[in-house]
């Protein structure tokens, strides 16, 4: 077996210091305990360090990663002053939204999610499915089977209000992990703190979603002047909601994955190498995180393949051998031909591409994410009481 410490590499933590931790752990902290999926919400909460709170308010800042939030803090005062007193969790494999939105959402990994990438093999038709945008994918909770926690919240009585941009509303993702309580459509981060605020005059669960240094992270990268811009824009926002959000809130602050800048010089195109494209009828995932899905009868060839090209840019593993490393979790039946018969996790600065699935500007994106390695997969637990 793989021995990803070794290479420098993390593995998730589906039952310790994960994501999937925050939202049973919250549900706690309000004196709720639910009984979906055997999740031990009091467990969670020992394991995060919550106290008790009526109201508490959840942040999930999109592509803000631990690494991240240290090498720039200098941009974020009131982040900055929390990191002192952080936990570090761990996202899901692969570490991007889709993914890590499930294992938040759900608290369960994507191996039961079906939530494993960013795109992936649909096995009713074969075709390639969007995971974020739900392009092609039926309704959500066919795909996704497991209960979302925050109807399970609603369910036991808890207020829950959730903010974020108009598309979300009723999207194919958020009925997927997301759905219950009332969804506040707002587009603007000073909008939805000013919504939280107001729905936690009472007590309840707030959670509020923010996007935008992800999208700038993928197209400046995440060392570039304008992600510290934006970080610093989301501090001073999330500072004013610590001060105008009603005494005894509990406010907690996480993210969904990190981000590393890659080397356009360290790029390969499965479409353009015979190496990477020869026994391979499609490639799902992103390109730092794939699903390799081959003919029959060629997956191993394929993996010795993959193997001798990338080299040291790439753990390269057998759909067996991820799912007995973890990665995924528990992996339900119906979850695992959606995995890749091959499973790549890329290093360092690498990535991979395909141009006959993928346009031009998302091959040219400079700040990707997915795989293992700690600026990916490390994600900050900040709380403010």
């Amino acid at each position: 077996m793989t021995d990803l410490a070794r290479l420098g590499l993390v593995a998730p933590d589906y039952d310790g210091l994960g994501l999937g931790a925050v939202l049973p752990a919250c549900a706690d902290a309000l004196g709720v305990r639910m009984s979906v999926t055997g999740i031990d919400g009091g467990t969670r909460r020992g394991q995060l360090g919550l106290p008790r709170s009526e109201r508490i308010c959840v942040v999930l800042v999109d592509g803000l990663g631990h690494q991240m939030l240290t090498e720039r803090g200098g941009h974020a005062p009131f982040l900055r002053d929390l990191l002192s007193s952080a936990r570090v969790l761990t996202a899901g494999f692969p570490s991007t939204t889709a993914a890590s939105i499930g294992l938040f959402g759900t608290g369960c990994a994507p191996g039961q999610t079906a939530l494993v990438g960013y795109t992936a093999r649909n096995p009713a038709t074969g075709a390639l499915v969007n995971l974020v945008s739900w392009d092609g994918l039926e309704p959500g909770e066919r795909w996704q089977r497991e209960p979302r926690l925050l109807h399970e919240l609603v369910d036991e009585g808890v207020t829950v209000t959730a903010t974020g941009p108009s598309r979300f509303a009723r999207s194919g993702l958020t009925e997927a992990a997301l759905r219950g309580g009332t969804y506040i459509r707002a587009e603007t981060l000073p909008a939805r703190v000013d919504a939280a605020v107001r729905a936690l005059r009472s007590p309840g669960l707030v959670y509020l979603y923010w996007g935008e240094a992800d999208k700038i992270g993928h197209h400046h990268g995440w060392g570039s002047v304008p992600w510290g811009e934006a970080l610093a824009t989301i501090d001073a926002e999330l500072a004013r909601l610590r001060h105008d959000l009603p005494a005894g809130t509990l406010l907690v602050i996480t993210a969904d994955h990190g981000m590393v800048d890659v080397d356009p010089n360290l790029h390969r195109d499965v479409a353009t190498s015979p190496a990477l494209g020869a026994g391979v009828e499609l490639v799902a995932g992103e390109p730092r995180a794939m699903h390799v899905h081959c003919s029959e009868g060629e997956a191993a060839a394929v993996a010795r393949r993959w193997t001798d090209e990338l080299g040291d840019d790439a753990v390269v593993l057998s759909r067996q051998e991820a799912i007995a490393a973890g990665l995924f979790g528990p992996v339900a039946e119906h979850v695992r031909p959606i995995i890749g018969d091959v499973v790549v996790a890329m290093t360092g600065a690498a990535a991979v591409v395909d141009s006959r699935t993928q346009t031009s500007s998302s091959r040219g994106l400079i700040g990707l994410h997915g795989s293992l390695t700690p600026g990916e997969m490390y994600v900050p637990l900040l709380v403010a009481g």
